[in-house]
C-alpha cells in the first residue's frame, strides 16, 4: 500500500466520529438475506426438545415445521436446511434410513414445498444421520469406503430433489461425489437443482454439540480424519474447490467458520463462485454461553457473522439465523 498521508493532515479517527459517517463509509454489511437457518427435525408432535448444548435451539417435530418455515418468510430468511434426528432403531451400518421416502427429511420436504414456494430448502447428503457407526458412509475395515459411498449419496441426492429439495449439499468429503451427483440428477431431469458442496470441511473439534443434535455422538467410532481435512492444511482447500467446481457445484462451503476466515478470503481470491460459511454448532455453543454468563453482549453475535461477510462470504448457514434476523430487517 503506497504511502497516503501522515499525521497531522490525515486523522483517521475524523471518518468515525459520527454513527452517519460510519454507516457511510462502512465496507461489510449484514442482512437477512446472508443467513441460511438450519432447523433440527424428529419424529412425534407438538415436539420443541431442547439440545442440552446448544443452549436456545430445539428439535422440532413435523407439526411444528410451517410455523418456523412462516417466521423465516417473515424475516427474509431466503433458505433453511434440515438436519433429522433419526431414531436409533432405523439405523444400520448402511445408512438405510436416507433412502426412505418416508424418512424424516422426505416428509418436511413435502409438507414444505406443498404449502410455500418462496422459500429454499437445502438438505444435507450425508450418512452420519442414519448410520449406527456414526460416520458418513459405508465403513470397510475401519475406514470409509469411497466409491461405495457415493453411489448412496446418489440415490440420497435423487430422492431429495424428487421430494422438492432445492439445494442438495453433500457434507461427506468423499472424492468425486459432486461430479456423479451432478451428472445422475442431470439425467433424472433434475438440472435445475443447485449443489452446494461442503468443498472445504476440516475434521475439527467445533462439531460436538451438532453431533448430539442429530443423535451420532454416542455411536461414533473413531474419528473423520481419513476423509475430512487437517485443520494444519490450506492449499489443500484449493484444490478441493477446484475439483467441485470442475465438477458442477454451484457453491462451496467452509466449514467451519470462525477459525477457518483466512480460508473462506483465500477462496474468495482464488475462484468466482460464491462461498459460503458454517458457523457450527461449537461456535454456536461458545458464543451464546458467553452471553448467557455476561462474558460477552450480544452484539457479539452481528460481530462474529459481519466477520465471514468481511472475509468474502457470499451467505452464512447460522443457527442464530433466527434470533437475529428481525433485528436485521
Amino acid at each position: 500500500m503506497k504511502n497516503i498521508g501522515s499525521y497531522p493532515k490525515v486523522r483517521l479517527r475524523r471518518n468515525r466520529k459520527t454513527d452517519w459517517t460510519r454507516r457511510l463509509i462502512r465496507e461489510s454489511n449484514l442482512s437477512p438475506d446472508d443467513l441460511i437457518w438450519p432447523i433440527f427435525i424428529k419424529e412425534g408432535r407438538n415436539i420443541k426438545e431442547p439440545i442440552k448444548s446448544m443452549p436456545g435451539v430445539f428439535r422440532y417435530s413435523l407439526d411444528q415445521i410451517e410455523r418456523l418455515v412462516e417466521r423465516a418468510i417473515t424475516n427474509r430468511i431466503p433458505m433453511i436446511a434440515l438436519f433429522p434426528n433419526t431414531d436409533n432403531s432405523k439405523k444400520n451400518e448402511k445408512g438405510s434410513e436416507a433412502l426412505n421416502k418416508n424418512n424424516l427429511v422426505c416428509k418436511a420436504l413435502r409438507l414444505i414445498k406443498k404449502n410455500y414456494k418462496n422459500i429454499g430448502l437445502m438438505c444435507d447428503v450425508a450418512l452420519d444421520p442414519y448410520t449406527s457407526h456414526g460416520h458418513d458412509g459405508i465403513v470397510k475395515n475401519n475406514y470409509v469406503d469411497n466409491d461405495k459411498t457415493i453411489k448412496i449419496l446418489i440415490k440420497q441426492s435423487i430422492l431429495q430433489a424428487e421430494m422438492g429439495c432445492d439445494v442438495i449439499a453433500p457434507s461427506d468429503m468423499m472424492d468425486g461425489r459432486i461430479g456423479e451427483i451432478r451428472k445422475a440428477l442431470d439425467k433424472n431431469g433434475h438440472e435445475l437443482v443447485q449443489i452446494l458442496s461442503y468443498a472445504v470441511k476440516y475434521a475439527s473439534n467445533f462439531y460436538g454439540p451438532f453431533r448430539e443434535a442429530v443423535g451420532s455422538k454416542k455411536l461414533l467410532k473413531g474419528d473423520k480424519k481419513n476423509y475430512q481435512m487437517d485443520f494444519k492444511n490450506s492449499k489443500e482447500a484449493l484444490r478441493e474447490v477446484a475439483l467441485d467446481i470442475k465438477e458442477g457445484a454451484d457453491f462451496v462451503m467452509v466449514k467451519p467458520g470462525m477459525p477457518y476466515l483466512d480460508i473462506i478470503k483465500l477462496i474468495r481470491d482464488n475462484f468466482k463462485i460464491p462461498v459460503f460459511a458454517y458457523q457450527v454448532s461449537g461456535e454456536y455453543s461458545l458464543i451464546k454461553n458467553g452471553i448467557t454468563n455476561r462474558i460477552l453482549n450480544e452484539d457479539a453475535i452481528i460481530e462474529s457473522l459481519t466477520s465471514f461477510k468481511r472475509a468474502g462470504a457470499s451467505a452464512i448457514v447460522t443457527y442464530f439465523a433466527d434470533q437475529i434476523a428481525n433485528k436485521l430487517r
